[in-house]
């Protein structure tokens, strides 16, 4: 009996924590700020048409496009040997950057390009910085080795 009480205290104050601390990770994207608009010297157009997972999008034009500094989950919840591993899944963070993205025109300044993608910032229509917000929402991590290169969130 007394571990039954333990644990539905444990329920409620975890539920509680959650409730207090403004709802689920994706939520906190709305409050976190974002310039007018996207920067002049975004040289890359994109029209999402698919998001593949996490920090990968392909552009209705066929680009693909890999999200500069940013370390998501693979697609079967996975992380590779010496990249930076997010405590979110992988459902998580695609869900998070189809919410930013999909359907949308995005301006990207290239950064680099890894396999057979372009590595790049991306920012939306409002000038949120996608890179960025994917942080913010918890969903995916910063790359340090890429971010000390070309900082997101700037």
């Amino acid at each position: 009996m007394r571990f039954q009480t333990f644990a539905a205290a444990l329920v409620l104050i975890v539920l509680l924590a959650v409730w207090l601390n403004g709802g689920a990770s994706e939520d906190r994207l709305a409050a976190a700020p974002s310039p007018a608009a996207p920067p002049a010297d975004a040289d890359l157009s994109c029209r999402v048409a698919y998001v593949h997972d996490g920090d990968s999008l392909r552009c209705q034009d066929g680009a693909r496009i890999r999200l500069h500094a940013v370390a998501a989950r693979e697609t079967d919840e996975t992380c590779s040997p010496g990249h930076p591993c997010p405590a979110a899944s992988a459902v998580s963070a695609t869900r998070m950057l189809k919410r930013l993205t999909e359907g949308r025109d995005l301006a990207c300044r290239t950064t680099g390009r890894s396999y057979d993608r372009v590595t790049a910032i991306c920012w939306t229509p409002e000038g949120t910085e996608v890179n960025c917000a994917m942080i913010r929402s918890g969903t995916t991590v910063i790359w340090p080795r890429y971010h000390r290169e070309t900082p997101i969130c700037a």
